[in-house]
C-alpha cells in the first residue's frame, strides 16, 4: 500500500517493536518501504505533545514539509499582503 497522508489509524500502525538494552528499536520493514526509509537516513525523533512516546520524521521530509509551506506563506503575503487578509 503507498503511502497517504489520509489513512485510518489502522493503516497508520506497523505493528510493535521491542526496545533493545542499548535503546534501540528495528523499525518494520513494512514501515520503511511505505515510507522509503534506507539505511543511513537521518530521522527526526520528537516527543508526543500529550501522550507518552514520540513521533518520527524522515528529515527530508521534513524539510520539504516546510520549503512547501514556505511557498505557500509567500504565495498567501503576495495574495493578501502582509496584513493577513484579516482587515488590519
Amino acid at each position: 500500500m503507498p503511502f497517504r497522508g489520509d489513512c485510518r489509524l489502522e493503516e497508520a500502525t506497523y505493528g510493535m517493536v521491542t526496545v533493545g538494552e542499548r535503546g534501540q528499536i528495528v523499525i518494520p520493514a513494512e514501515a520503511r518501504r511505505e515510507l522509503g526509509i534506507e539505511p543511513g537516513d537521518k530521522l527526526i525523533i520528537m516527543r508526543h505533545p500529550m501522550y507518552a512516546g514520540f513521533i518520527a520524521f524522515k528529515m527530508q521530509s521534513v524539510r520539504e514539509f516546510l520549503e512547501m509551506f514556505q511557498r505557500e506563506v509567500e504565495r498567501l503575503e503576495s495574495q493578501f499582503g502582509q496584513s493577513g487578509g484579516d482587515g488590519e
